[in-house]
C-alpha cells in the first residue's frame, strides 16, 4: 500500500509539474503575440514549443458555444454606408446606391457639392471624379478598336463636317462605347451636352474622359431621383447655349424639354430615339397631336433591330446574370416574359445553357416564332410557382405584378432586359411588411414575412447595362445608326420631314456595313466552312 501511495503522489506531482510548464508556455506565447508593437522572436517561439512536453499530454475538454455572436447594434461608418445605399431613393421611384460602386473611395460627398475643374480650366460637367479621366480614356481607346463602322464614318465625313452648327443635347448610356460616337459627333462639327439615361449604367471614368475633352457631361453612377432630373435639366438650361437636336435613349428628356421648356422644345430641329420605350412615348406624342418636331425611330431599324436588340442581348444577359448571382443555369426553369428580338436573344442564350425555358407572348407572330423555336408559351401565371427565374423584356409597364411577387417560390431571380423599370413592379414592394436587404452590387433580397426571399437584379433596372457590360462591336452599329440618323435630320430639305416619327430608311442602315465589318464576317464564314 504504501508502494502504491508513493506512486500515486510521485504521478500527481508529475502531473502538477507539467501544467505548470504549460501555462508557463502559455503565458511565454501571449506575451509575444498580444503586443502589437514588439516583434516576434521565433527563437523564443521555437523553445517555446519544445518546452511543452510530449508525454502524458493534459486533456482539455471543448466547449462548443451555442449562442451566436450578435452584430453590433451600432454599426461602423462604412456599415452606414452600406444600410444607406439599400434604403435611399433613386430617379423615378428606385432605390439606389449613394455611390459609384467603380469608385474604391470613400469619399461620400456628391458630385453636385464639388467644384472640380479640368486641365482646360472649365467647370461646366458634374462628374464623379475629373482625376479619373485618364482611365476613362484608355476605356475609350479600347473600345474604338472595334468600332470599325462608326470610326469609318468619322474618317468619311470629317471634313465635310455635316454637323456644322448643331447643337446636340444627349440622353444615354454613358459607357465607352457612347462615348465614341460623342466624340465622333464632335469631329463631325457638333456641340454637345450630354447626361446619362440610367442611374447604375454611367461608367465614372468615361464621364471624366468625356468632361476633360470639353464635352459637358452631368451624369455618375448611383445618381438618386433628384440627381437624376438636375442633370437633366442642366444640360438643357444653360446660358448663351439653346440645343436643336435630342438623341434621346428612353424619352426622359424629350419630355422634360416638352413640358419644362415648351419654347426650346418647338425649336428642335429633330429627335433621335433609341429604346422601345422612347418610341412609345413619342408615338403617343404624335397621335394625341402634341409632337411639334420631327423625330427618328431608331429602335425599329433594320440594324438596331436585328443585330443590337438581338446579338448584343444574347451575349449581355448571360453576363449580367453571372456577374450578379453566380447561379448555374442548366436545368433551372426561366420564363421570359416578351418574345420580341431581345426575348428572342435572351432565350437563345439560356436555352444553350440548358435551362428550361417558357415564354409569355401577346402577340400571336411572335408566339408563334417561340413555338416553332421549341420554346413552350404559356401564361405566367400558370408556372410562377415553380419558376426559378423571370426575365422581362416587353418595353410594358407592369408584366410581373405584386400578386404574382407574392406567389413565386423561396429565392427565385427576378430582372429586367427592357429600358424601363416598370415592367416589374417593384414600387408594390416598397410596403412596411417587406424588408429589402442589398446583399451585393445591384443585388437585392426582398424578404417576405414568413422568410421567403426574391432577388430583386439592379432593382428592376435594364440588368445588362446596370450589372455588366455590352458587345462593342454591336454597339458599333446602333451608334453608327444614331449618327445617321441625326446627320440627316439635322441636314434634310425644310419639308422632308413633318411634325411625326419616321424610320431610318433601310438602304440608310445596308450603308453603315464597311469593309472591315464585311471582312470580319467573312473570316466568320470561311471558319465555319473550314470546320465543315
Amino acid at each position: 500500500m504504501s508502494e502504491s501511495a508513493g506512486e500515486a503522489k510521485s504521478e500527481a506531482k508529475q502531473a502538477s509539474k507539467e501544467v505548470k510548464e504549460s501555462e508557463n508556455v502559455a503565458e511565454k506565447y501571449s506575451a509575444m503575440t498580444v503586443s502589437k508593437n514588439s516583434e516576434m522572436n521565433m527563437g523564443d517561439l521555437s523553445s517555446a514549443f519544445s518546452a511543452v512536453p510530449t508525454h502524458k499530454p493534459v486533456k482539455k475538454q471543448i466547449q462548443f458555444v451555442e449562442d451566436k455572436q450578435e452584430f453590433s447594434k451600432f454599426p461602423t461608418k462604412a456599415g452606414r454606408r452600406s444600410l444607406s445605399r439599400s434604403i435611399s431613393q433613386s430617379s423615378t421611384d428606385s432605390y439606389s446606391s449613394a455611390a459609384s460602386y467603380t469608385d474604391s473611395s470613400d469619399d461620400e460627398t456628391t458630385p453636385r457639392d464639388k467644384t472640380q475643374v479640368n486641365s482646360k480650366g472649365s467647370s461646366d460637367f458634374c462628374v464623379k471624379n475629373i482625376k479619373q479621366a485618364e482611365f476613362g480614356r484608355r476605356e475609350i481607346e479600347i473600345a474604338e478598336q472595334d468600332m470599325s463602322a462608326l470610326l469609318s464614318l468619322r474618317k468619311r465625313a470629317q471634313s465635310e463636317k455635316p454637323l456644322a452648327g448643331a447643337k446636340i443635347v444627349g440622353c444615354t448610356h454613358i459607357t465607352a462605347q457612347t462615348a465614341v460616337l460623342i466624340e465622333t459627333l464632335v469631329a463631325l462639327g457638333a456641340q454637345c451636352r450630354w447626361t446619362a439615361c440610367n442611374i447604375y449604367s454611367t461608367q465614372n471614368e468615361v464621364a471624366a474622359a468625356l468632361s476633360e475633352t470639353g464635352v459637358a457631361v452631368f451624369a455618375w453612377k448611383g445618381e438618386s431621383e433628384d440627381d437624376f432630373w438636375w442633370c437633366i435639366d442642366r444640360c438643357v438650361n444653360t446660358e448663351g447655349w439653346q440645343p436643336n437636336m435630342i438623341l434621346d435613349d428612353g424619352g426622359d428628356l424629350t419630355h422634360w424639354m416638352y413640358k419644362k421648356y415648351p419654347n426650346v422644345f418647338k425649336k428642335i430641329r429633330g429627335i433621335v430615339e433609341e429604346s422601345v420605350t422612347g418610341v412609345h412615348r413619342l408615338y403617343q406624342l404624335s397621335k394625341a397631336g402634341k409632337l411639334c418636331v420631327p423625330a427618328m425611330n431608331v429602335n425599329d431599324s433594320v440594324t438596331k433591330q436585328k443585330f443590337d436588340n438581338l446579338y448584343c442581348c444574347r451575349e449581355s444577359i448571360l453576363d449580367g446574370l453571372k456577374r450578379t448571382t453566380d447561379v448555374m443555369f442548366g436545368g433551372k426553369q426561366v420564363v421570359i416574359c416578351g418574345f420580341g428580338e431581345v426575348g428572342k436573344g435572351c432565350c437563345a442564350a439560356l436555352k444553350a445553357l440548358g435551362a428550361i425555358v417558357y415564354v409569355t407572348e401577346i402577340d400571336p407572330i411572335c408566339a408563334l416564332q417561340a413555338c416553332m423555336d421549341g420554346f413552350r408559351v404559356v401564361k405566367l401565371n400558370e408556372v410562377i410557382r415553380q419558376v426559378d427565374v423571370i426575365i422581362t423584356c416587353t418595353g410594358n409597364k407592369n408584366v410581373v405584378t405584386r400578386d404574382q411577387l407574392d406567389r413565386m417560390k423561396n429565392g427565385s431571380i427576378v430582372c429586367n432586359m427592357g429600358h424601363s423599370n416598370t415592367e416589374i413592379d417593384v414600387a408594390s414592394l416598397r410596403t412596411p411588411e417587406l424588408t429589402w436587404e442589398r446583399v451585393r452590387s445591384q443585388v437585392d433580397h426582398v424578404i417576405w414575412p414568413d422568410g421567403k426571399r426574391v432577388i430583386l437584379l439592379a432593382e428592376g433596372r435594364l440588368l445588362n447595362l446596370s450589372c455588366s457590360t455590352v458587345p462593342t462591336f454591336v454597339l458599333s452599329i446602333t451608334a453608327t445608326t444614331q449618327a445617321l440618323a441625326l446627320i440627316e435630320l439635322y441636314n434634310a430639305p425644310e419639308g422632308r420631314y413633318k411634325q411625326d416619327v419616321y424610320l431610318l430608311p433601310k438602304k440608310m442602315g445596308e450603308a453603315e456595313i464597311t469593309d472591315h465589318d464585311l471582312k470580319y464576317f467573312k473570316t466568320l464564314s470561311n471558319g465555319c466552312q473550314s470546320a465543315i
